[in-house]
């Protein structure tokens, strides 16, 4: 886990929404000097700590841990299983087709 990378982009988001360390540290109730650690990669934070994080500044947990997550073919194809695994089948359906529809661009662009 890059502790370091995941703090630059919550005192990034924090900056971008102009709080202090200590106002969010209080909004989401952990010490000021811990959320200074956290930001500065020093501490690791707990799950509920980060959720409270990502809902306070409105970002989403994979764009704060994208420098930790490896995206190869096998997790890829699971975040895909993930988003239609409770779909119904017509819905998987037009999935599919609008996956084909990008896939043959991207082949068109490229002269395949």
């Amino acid at each position: 886990m890059d502790y370091k990378k995941l703090g630059e982009r919550i005192r990034e988001e924090r900056l971008k929404r102009n709080l202090t360390q200590a106002q969010l540290a209080e909004e989401v109730d952990i010490s000021d000097t811990y959320m200074g650690a956290i930001e500065r990669g020093e501490r690791s934070l707990t799950l509920d700590t980060l959720v409270r994080l990502v809902n306070r500044l409105g970002v989403t947990v994979d764009y704060l841990l994208v420098d930790s997550v490896t995206n190869n073919d096998e997790n890829v194809v699971n975040q895909f299983r993930q988003i239609i695994d409770n779909q119904p089948a017509e819905r998987k359906q037009m999935a599919l087709g609008v996956l084909r529809v990008i896939f043959s661009y991207f082949d068109k662009e490229e002269g395949v």
